[in-house]
């Protein structure tokens, strides 16, 4: 019988939904504008809309994020993780998934 030597569970960490922290979403939004192409990507900027299927500061980790740019020529998918900032070649479907499958295990 092995009633000490039981394995201890990984603490799970601390978890902040940051998806109405505006001065963050802004950050990101920025961050992600540089790396968008003019005539590539974009015409005019003027127009341009970000949307976050979500923003967490995972303890530990840091920030995790999945998120759109609409611009007036294209979508671009871009994810954060920590200090990281990637441009994803995601389907609009792939997107939603992502998000759901992610919020059902983060809440």
């Amino acid at each position: 019988m092995s009633f000490f030597n039981k394995k201890k569970q990984a603490k799970k960490p601390k978890e902040s939904n940051e998806i109405m922290n505006k001065d963050l979403k802004e950050h990101i939004a920025n961050m992600s504008l540089n790396i968008l192409q003019k005539d590539i990507d974009f015409e005019n900027v003027e127009y341009t809309k970000v949307e976050f299927g979500y923003l967490f500061d995972i303890e530990g980790h840091g920030i995790e994020a999945l998120f759109k740019v609409i611009t007036d020529k294209t979508t671009v998918y871009f994810a954060v993780q920590g200090t990281k900032m990637l441009r994803l070649d995601f389907s609009e479907e792939l997107f939603q998934s992502t998000v759901d499958g992610f919020l059902d295990i983060h809440s």
